[in-house]
């Protein structure tokens, strides 16, 4: 007798849908203010009920979705002091992490970094906004992780976590033509071993756009 397929309802499925919709949420796949509920969330990734809320349940935790009174979960729609707030923590961590990253910078990393510049220039002229989001977190994540700071470089993921959403809404909004004049910016200042330089380059790309959002 053949037996009907279950969802899946074990630590390795609630691990999974939880990185699944992680990462979609990082990246500004789902927007902001978008309703979830357990019983699509089970349905699109094939688990039962009770991983879908331990994934939910961490991902309030980590600010990435909201949870009103009545229960109901969506992803965050940020007021503009929140947005101002998130602004200056990624002013604050990710010039730290790049000015630990300089000293160990070398040359594959800039010819990496330049690789992905140019994928962010495709994902712009695709008007893909989705790989636009996740090319440029690669850039930056591809220079934090010289500074071997995995604390530090953790909590800048939980601010890019937060902002995901709404750095979708941010895209809409620039209108980009051509990968961020910052990035160019930054790699120039890494080949030159230029610590403010570098500081004010990241201070600036990781800053600006947010504030526009909040004015």
């Amino acid at each position: 007798m053949l037996l009907s397929r279950q969802p899946e309802a074990t630590p390795a499925a609630h691990d999974r849908v939880y990185r699944a919709l992680r990462t979609r949420i990082m990246h500004g796949d789902i927007a902001p203010g978008h309703a979830l509920t357990l019983r699509g969330i089970g349905k699109e990734y094939g688990v039962s009920m009770t991983p879908a809320r331990e994934s939910v349940r961490r991902l309030v935790a980590e600010g990435a979705l909201f949870q009103s009174n009545s229960g109901r979960v969506s992803t965050p729609e940020l007021s503009n002091e929140r947005i101002e707030e998130l602004a200056v923590l990624r002013g604050l961590i990710e010039v730290e992490l790049a000015s630990r990253a300089l000293p160990r910078a070398h040359m594959a990393l800039i010819d990496r970094l330049q690789g992905i510049n140019a994928t962010i220039a495709e994902m712009i002229t695709n008007q893909d906004a989705v790989g636009y989001i996740r090319t440029n977190l690669d850039f930056h994540r591809t220079l934090y992780l010289r500074a071997q700071a995995p604390a530090m470089l953790a909590m800048a993921e939980t601010v890019w976590l937060q902002l995901g959403p709404t750095m979708r809404s941010l895209y809409g909004r620039l209108r980009r033509t051509e990968p961020p004049h910052f990035h160019r910016l930054m790699i120039a200042a890494l080949k030159a071993g230029d610590e403010p330089g570098l500081r004010l380059a990241v201070r600036s790309d990781v800053t600006q756009g947010l504030r526009m959002l909040a004015t």
